[in-house]
């Protein structure tokens, strides 16, 4: 008898100490344990669905169901998932894996709050690389207010081929986002989060993947609002639609040239070795690593079983059918430099690449602006001369006018799709919209990895204040007006997160619904102004010269 109460008393010491372990979470998988980093807990790589791969390949994702026997080390970091990867600074650019779908919980030692509101992170990438290990999130773990979940998706080929039938309908990483979306919903209280104050957060593609997850009126239930940075589910590169033509193109180079059929089309790619089928991207690439967005969210037949999107976001808005809960664009004054400081690489002469624009641009500008598929090639030679003759008239294409081209990017792939979006939603929503320009302008940026060069300045990119938010090496140091600005912009995610409410600094974010011109805030390196305008302007301040600067 004596030993049974020794062993009941035991087992429920144990069980005490583990509850008092904030390294050990229970869900209904099982127990698992994180890691303690100092000043906030990790819980890394937990599985919110099955594997895709094999027969799950090009499927869209099912709900993980397993039961762990021992406890699940979530200590491990992130797959990515299998990418074709622009970062990688080597001919073979391929790294991940197909067995990548995770979510990563990081919570902050505070131990003055009972409950944190849910930062939901979704990476950018073009659709086509990135992964949840991209950012770091020290920057928010240092204030300690708000718990952050980053979700893994699948990106390129594996996470947006589509025939555009019920066969192979595609968005397979956008259906990802939102399975993430609701498996974070369902648990996250089980690591100390209110699951009634999540909100999404995403940069670049990511930013236009918390827009598009918005585009489904159940989101209402699901998230508290939304914040997109430098890209939406209006911007050009947001979706196309339909894959088609370009998954029977991508199936050629793979070896599955007797394809007629979608069906004949899926049963040849899911024979593909994983590695062969993401890493023929290559052949795609048109300039540099120009195949931005080659495999896109698209519309999908409104026969698909489970279809994410069956109109362009615009309708949906326009209609009623988005999300009603509050959500924030952003853009800064430079965007297009992600695009466009690549052409300041100097060839083997010692010449800038722009200059190949004089003899190509017809045949490049559709890759750049996101329309290589659509109309036909009289129709996109049409586009592409109109738009050179709206930005640089009878000039052509050199380092002289570069800045004529980098502006044609911010505006035609982010600003003009921001304006769009926030327009609909003013004049058509009930829930609050609001805005920001950045203009500050970073020592370490895109600028010097895009155009290998570390002698030029060319104004506020993609990023600038992004990674102010979310860590990334590429960012490192920090200058003293930065890590002000990082402390300001963590705190409005937090407010946003915790109360819904907007400020930056003594600058209140006014609402922009019913309003005739646009409202937003411009936050520049010592100050914020909130601003009034029938267009969401290009320039804030001057700080732009006439052509690239070379830093002495």
């Amino acid at each position: 008898m004596n030993a049974i109460v020794l062993s009941v008393a035991l087992t429920l010491a144990c069980t005490a100490a583990a509850f008092n372990d904030p390294l050990l979470v229970e869900l209904t998988n099982g127990e698992l344990r994180g890691r303690d980093k100092g000043f906030y807990y990790s819980f890394e790589s937990i599985p919110y669905a099955q594997p895709p791969i094999d027969a799950l390949r090009l499927e869209d994702p099912v709900p993980y169901g397993g039961i762990w026997e021992h406890t699940f080390d979530a200590t491990k970091p992130p797959t990515e998932c299998l990418q074709w990867n622009q970062f990688i600074q080597q001919p073979d650019k391929l790294t991940g894996s197909e067995d990548c779908l995770t979510v990563s919980i990081y919570k902050p030692k505070n131990a003055s709050r009972k409950s944190f509101p849910v930062v939901a992170n979704i990476f950018g990438g073009a659709w086509t690389f990135g992964s949840s290990l991209d950012d770091g999130v020290e920057l928010i773990m240092n204030r300690g207010n708000v718990i952050v979940a980053k979700i893994n998706y699948r990106v390129g080929p594996l996470g947006f081929l589509s025939t555009g039938d019920n066969v192979l309908p595609g968005n397979y990483g956008l259906k990802d986002q939102r399975l993430a979306i609701q498996w974070i919903k369902q648990n996250i209280a089980r690591f100390g989060a209110d699951p009634e104050n999540i909100i999404l957060l995403g940069f670049g593609t990511g930013g236009s993947s918390v827009h598009l997850q918005l585009m489904h009126k159940d989101m209402e239930k699901i998230v508290k609002g939304g914040i997109s940075i430098s890209g939406t589910a209006t911007s050009p590169f947001a979706v196309q639609p339909s894959g088609r033509e370009l998954s029977f193109k991508y199936a050629k180079i793979l070896g599955c040239d007797n394809a007629e059929t979608s069906t004949e089309l899926k049963e040849c790619l899911k024979k593909i070795k994983a590695d062969d089928f993401v890493s023929a991207l290559r052949h795609l690439k048109v300039f540099d690593y120009v195949l931005f967005g080659a495999f896109n969210p698209v519309i999908e037949s409104s026969e698909s079983d489970s279809a994410f999107l069956t109109e362009f976001p615009i309708e949906t808005i326009r209609n009623g059918r988005s999300a009603q809960v509050p959500w924030l664009a952003s853009y800064t004054t430079e965007n297009g430099i992600y695009n466009a400081a690549l052409l300041l690489q100097r060839d083997s002469n010692g010449n800038a690449r722009i200059e190949e624009l004089k003899f190509r641009w017809n045949e490049l500008a559709p890759y750049f602006f996101s329309y290589p598929y659509l109309w036909k090639r009289s129709e996109r030679d049409n586009r592409s001369r109109k738009l050179k003759l709206k930005y640089l008239g009878f000039k052509n294409f050199s380092v002289e006018n570069y800045f004529d081209v980098q502006r044609m990017f911010t505006n035609e792939l982010y600003k003009n799709g921001i304006e769009v979006a926030l327009d609909a939603h003013r004049r058509y929503g009930s829930s609050p919209v609001y805005a920001y320009v950045y203009d500050n302008p970073a020592d370490n940026s895109f600028t010097q990895f895009l155009s290998r060069r570390t002698d030029l300045f060319l104004g506020t990119g993609l990023g600038d204040d992004y990674y102010l938010m979310f860590s990334n090496p590429i960012r490192n140091p920090l200058r003293a007006d930065e890590k002000i600005i990082s402390q300001k912009l963590v705190k409005l995610v937090e407010e946003f997160a915790q109360a819904g409410n907007l400020t930056y600094d003594n600058c209140v974010f006014p609402d922009n619904r019913g309003k005739r011109q646009f409202q937003l805030v411009a936050i520049k390196r010592t100050q914020c102004e909130v601003l009034e305008a029938k267009y969401l302007p290009d320039k804030v301040s001057n700080n732009l010269p006439l052509s690239p600067v070379v830093v002495q």
